[in-house]
């Protein structure tokens, strides 16, 4: 059988009724490394580092309600039949998109209580929330609960633990390793906006290239996966990026325009 097996047990151990999960193991671990990245982004971009600290924790709470809401939507049919597993976190579900939105809600908040501009938080957030999407999806490498459909390819996982959260059907069968997928071109996406972070003048900037470099990503890459498609063959995912991709362009437009409407003020004052 051609492919990479994955016949490792989701649940590292149980204590009584907890399972520490692998899964779970990696959003900590991914929400960490994001605080830490966003602690030093914004002490460079003047933010206190207890402000980052109130956005994270904030941010940490709601983007994991956005994300299990976004996964529930995403997979209705199976949660309207099985409504006492949508509150089941530990077993894994969270839609990135689901995060993305309910943490920035949970920062435009802050940001605005705290007078901070929001622009200037998103930048930091784009940074961090990079680097927490890569190590977060770890987790799902073991858990399988974002699986691609099956593959003739050498590098396809082939999941044989009956643990792992990939249907029965593709279990065995090698599939493409989304999660692979999408940590090569988020990396490949940070060093680009690494690189940029110190070039781009204008608060907002960085934040629409984030937006629209995980847009265009997780539009193409989401062709390999298999989930419940929403319209025009498209799935949930896409449907977001889509919308991601229309927001980031959209934004970025404005804030361009504001600029140059900036300096001709400027130059005509003088």
């Amino acid at each position: 059988m051609n492919g990479i097996t994955i016949n490792i047990d989701p649940v590292i151990f149980h204590l009584g009724n907890f399972a520490l999960r692998w899964y779970g193991l990696a959003i900590v671990a991914a929400i960490s490394v994001a605080i830490l990245v966003a602690v030093r982004e914004g002490q460079r971009k003047g933010i206190a580092a207890d402000d980052i600290y109130a956005v994270a924790m904030w941010g940490a709470v709601v983007g994991i309600v956005g994300a299990r809401l976004f996964h529930v939507v995403d997979r209705i049919g199976y949660y309207l039949a099985n409504p006492t597993s949508i509150l089941s976190f530990q077993q894994g579900g969270l839609a990135i998109w689901g995060g993305v939105a309910g943490g920035f809600v949970a920062g435009a908040v802050y940001a605005r209580s705290k007078g901070i501009p929001l622009a200037r938080l998103a930048d930091v957030a784009a940074i961090a929330l990079l680097s927490g999407q890569i190590v977060g999806r770890l987790g799902c490498i073991v858990n399988g609960d974002a699986y691609g459909g099956p593959t003739d390819l050498p590098w396809g996982f082939v999941y044989t633990h009956p643990a792992a959260l990939i249907p029965r059907s593709l279990w065995g069968v090698p599939t493409h390793p989304y999660p692979v997928y999408e940590m090569i071109w988020n990396s490949a996406a940070l060093a680009l906006l690494w690189q940029l972070r110190t070039r781009l003048r204008t608060d907002g900037l960085l934040f629409c290239g984030y937006l629209f470099l995980y847009s265009l990503g997780r539009f193409f890459l989401t062709f390999v996966r298999q989930e419940e498609v929403w319209f025009w063959g498209l799935q949930e995912a896409q449907v977001l990026a889509l919308v991601g991709l229309s927001i980031s362009v959209l934004v970025t437009g404005y804030l361009i325009r504001k600029r140059r409407a900036r300096k001709t003020l400027s130059a005509a004052s003088c």
